[in-house]
């Protein structure tokens, strides 16, 4: 292992890209250096508030009620759906970064695990712009929101807050969603981006499972019992209801206990 090499260095210089191919090449770089045990784990000497990660100029990015409407039944409407959940896909691919960059005293294991969410995040992202390339657009080309960094901005002085609301709350809702997504483009015949959403829940499952886990390990860490400390901290950063249905079981798969899904079910 090269002491030269530590993996903040290298995921902060991932999350200051602001070119997407670039970025995603980056992180397909950093994951496999993370699975040859090439990197090491010496923290910085300052960690960035980094207030705004790496993007390109557009997507222009606006209040959640001034994204295009995303009626499935017309072209158009299907084009600007796929470019709502690519911009979302980035994202992610971001979000995985910062859990890498801005928590630099955990286990080997834990960055093990967010290297290969933000390699995931990377290979959805290219996935869903090929896409978009085939419905004669790209990415950039529609309006988008930045719901899921503000999250993000909020918990990035607490462990415990960025694994529970991150990956538990904003990426969880993709897993009750998409399946209703699915079933939507396959009547309109876009079979194609239906396949790309059914790679991405079944990969996403695991990515929140991931944020469950360590989840736990940060109450643990600080003698918080989890699902008391989950409601919360629900309470006290998302001001939105949590919205129903639940895809029970796609949660359960995550690492939600019933008791969690109870209090989601009743809030």
């Amino acid at each position: 292992m090269s002491a030269d090499l530590s993996v903040f260095e290298l995921a902060y210089e991932c999350l200051r890209c602001s070119d997407p191919s670039q970025k995603c090449d980056a992180v397909r770089r950093l994951a496999g250096q993370m699975d040859q045990g090439a990197l090491g784990l010496t923290p910085t000497p300052d960690i960035d508030p980094l207030e705004h990660p790496g993007r390109p100029a557009r997507p222009r990015l606006v209040a959640p009620k001034d994204v295009a409407h995303r009626k499935l039944s017309s072209a158009q409407g299907r084009a600007a759906f796929i470019h709502a959940i690519a911009h979302i896909e980035f994202n992610a691919i971001n979000l995985a970064l910062d859990a890498m960059y801005r928590f630099q005293d955990l286990p080997r294991e834990y960055y093990l695990d967010w290297s290969r969410v933000a390699l995931e995040e990377s290979q959805h992202f290219l996935m869903l712009r090929e896409r978009l390339a085939q419905v004669g657009c790209d990415y950039g080309q529609f309006n988008a929101h930045n719901g899921l960094w503000e999250m993000a901005v909020k918990t990035r002085d607490d462990l415990v807050a960025r694994m529970a609301l991150v990956p538990r709350v904003l990426e969880a809702r993709g897993l009750d969603v998409t399946p209703g997504m699915i079933r939507k483009l396959q009547g309109h015949g876009d079979r194609k981006t239906a396949e790309i959403l059914e790679i991405i829940l079944e990969q996403e499952i695991g990515h929140v499972a991931i944020g469950s886990r360590w989840f736990r390990y940060a109450c643990k860490r600080q003698d918080l019992v989890p699902e008391p400390t989950f409601k919360m901290l629900l309470e006290k950063y998302y001001t939105g209801r949590v919205q129903k249905p639940l895809h029970l079981e796609a949660r359960r798969r995550a690492g939600f206990r019933e008791s969690e899904l109870d209090a989601l079910q009743n809030s």
